[in-house]
């Protein structure tokens, strides 16, 4: 397997989707701004969209792939089994759980937003529609096992390019923004279930190469499967924790009018960089790492963590820097239009430049996380991440009083530091990972070209301030023009300063 090819491939669609994801909340951010309307939507589209990340970004891999990889190695016959009696456990479960949800919605809705409980009508809002949007859950997840059994076939682009549908799904829809009104979030909310279902679709047809599906209630559950659901859970949480960090951010920032919003717009903004800095690596090593694993190759399993560890951190140390830099303009250049005020700019760039302290964290988690799952290990991820959880609601609960929305952003950096550094410790402590001699060379480097490419950034940003203000038609256009001068220089400081070489590109692991 090439990591660095491999990768390419599996951002490449990530980025392609964040793309859409960005003109779908543009269009978003024009339409309803950070208004009532804006937080109802966005309270019953995370919960599904939650769900999403929870299972497709690497936590369902990181339960189900070392066991079917491990299954594969037995033999073709028991690997379809296997994944017979999980697709056939997950749609009965998930059926349950949606019923009972849509039953008690609105106690479910008091629970992820009891802020809004002062606010009658925005809860009667956010209630219908997370009645809508909650079918999306059943679907994802039924893709994203789809989409395990592609990775683990290393087949990456199907899988990454999976949902841009929804994306297409809701820019659709906001086209006709100015025709519908106050009914646009009903439409959006129809339109997310819809695009679960063509996503589910999608995978299927692409899917039965490798295993063609068949639902069965007469499931054998076996040591195999009792173990996999063992494993699940632990991971779900422990691979998720940022994205269940942000959860609970919402429900505490549902207290504060249009934090929601402002979390939402900044939180879009650098999941752009952890999508290929944490989430596409990890997703990308796992599979390759659990048959190493398996073949007890320790002299390769040892180089790809470090390779991916490296890889990490050349992407998402600049990006933290340049969030420093820039959140401001940044914000303002994707979302200042429209209804979206240069009040809602400010406190959104606010939020940004919190969250971007954690981003490295973010990422590390995502891939320190792998060595674990890889070895069949979730229960030690999951601690970490429990304790990690607790730390991020004390600190947020203790002083939201005080400090407002903001807070939330700096506890999930904090939380997400603490979960990091945890995850690596245990991970050298059980010897299943240590720095090797190109990672300890080639890490300050990457720390040097990124602090002089903030610097041609900011002095670059400076020159062209006039055309980044608020008021500034063009100031996207300006902004990316910035970021493309940036992303070479990187790119060239980094080969001068040997923090990176074209070598890598080329560099495989068998």
């Amino acid at each position: 397997m090439n990591l660095f090819k491999s990768t390419t491939t599996f951002s490449f669609f990530t980025i392609i989707s964040r793309i859409l994801g960005y003109i779908r909340d543009i269009l978003i951010a024009i339409f309803l701004g950070a208004g009532p309307l804006a937080d109802a939507f966005f309270v019953a589209f995370r919960i599904p969209n939650t769900f999403r990340r929870l299972f497709s970004e690497g936590t369902f891999n990181a339960a189900f792939v070392p066991s079917y990889a491990s299954e594969l190695a037995n033999g073709e016959d028991q690997s379809k089994r296997f994944a017979t009696s999980v697709f056939s456990l997950l749609i009965l479960c998930l059926f349950f759980i949606i019923l009972i949800i849509e039953i008690f919605m609105p106690a479910f809705v008091f629970l992820i937003a009891p802020g809004f409980s002062g606010d009658a009508d925005k809860m009667n809002i956010a209630i219908n529609l997370t009645r809508i949007t909650l079918p999306f859950l059943l679907f994802v997840s039924l893709s994203s096992f789809f989409s395990a059994i592609l990775n683990s076939h290393n087949r990456f682009a199907v899988a990454a390019a999976a949902p841009v549908v929804l994306n297409i799904f809701l820019i659709s829809v906001l086209l006709y923004g100015n025709i519908l009104g106050d009914k646009l979030v009903y439409y959006l909310s129809y339109a997310v279930t819809i695009a679960g279902i063509i996503q589910f679709l999608f995978l299927y047809y692409y899917v039965r190469k490798f295993y063609l599906p068949n639902f069965s209630f007469k499931i054998v559950i076996d040591e195999k499967i009792k173990k996999f659901f063992s494993k699940l859970l632990p991971s779900i949480f422990s691979a998720g924790v940022t994205q269940i960090n942000i959860l609970i951010g919402t429900i505490i920032a549902s207290f504060q009018a249009s934090a929601v919003s402002y979390l939402y717009y900044a939180d879009r903004i650098y999941q752009i960089n952890l999508a290929i800095a944490g989430i596409a690596i990890g997703t990308v090593i796992l599979p390759q790492l659990s048959k190493l694993i398996e073949s007890k190759n320790n002299l390769e399993i040892n180089s790809i963590q470090n390779k991916a560890l490296e890889l990490s951190l050349f992407l998402s140390i600049p990006a933290t820097v340049a969030l420093f830099v820039a959140s401001n303009s940044i914000v303002s250049a994707l979302f200042g239009y429209g209804s979206f005020s240069e009040a809602s700019v400010q406190n959104s760039a606010l939020a940004l430049f919190y969250f971007a302290f954690g981003l490295p964290a973010f990422a590390l988690i995502k891939v320190f996380s792998s060595f674990f799952f890889a070895r069949q290990d979730t229960k030690t991820p999951f601690y970490i991440s429990l304790v990690s959880v607790l730390l991020n609601v004390i600190i947020s609960v203790t002083l939201f009083q005080k400090l407002g929305f903001i807070i939330i952003p700096i506890a999930t950096s904090i939380s997400s530091w603490l979960n990091a550094i945890a995850l690596y410790i245990f991970s050298r402590k059980r010897k299943f990972f240590i720095f090797n001699d190109i990672f300890i060379y080639r890490f300050p480097r990457i720390l040097f070209s990124s602090l002089i490419t903030g610097l041609i950034f900011y002095f670059l940003l400076d020159l062209l301030s006039f055309k980044l203000i608020y008021l500034e038609s063009l100031k996207l256009v300006n902004l990316l023009l910035c970021i493309s001068i940036t992303l070479i220089c990187y790119l060239l400081i980094s080969i001068f300063t040997k923090a990176f070489k074209m070598s890598d590109i080329k560099l495989n692991y068998k």
